[in-house]
């Protein structure tokens, strides 16, 4: 084998193995819950046709 194709071969091996790579995120459940109840919430208001008042902290941007 010339080096040419070696250093293709190379070259393509790493790429392969380097798009073989995970990341997992996790998220605290207890925030995720308290979450999901908020925008649960704030869907029902909706659906009854309530407005919904931003939670504290939670101002304009």
């Amino acid at each position: 084998m010339t080096p040419a194709p070696r250093w293709l071969l190379a070259a393509a091996l790493a790429a392969t193995m380097s798009a073989c790579v995970t990341i997992n995120i996790y998220f605290p459940a207890a925030a995720a819950e308290k979450a999901a109840d908020r925008i649960i919430d704030e869907v029902w208001q909706l659906r009854e046709g309530t407005s919904v008042a931003p939670a504290a902290g939670e101002g304009a941007k």
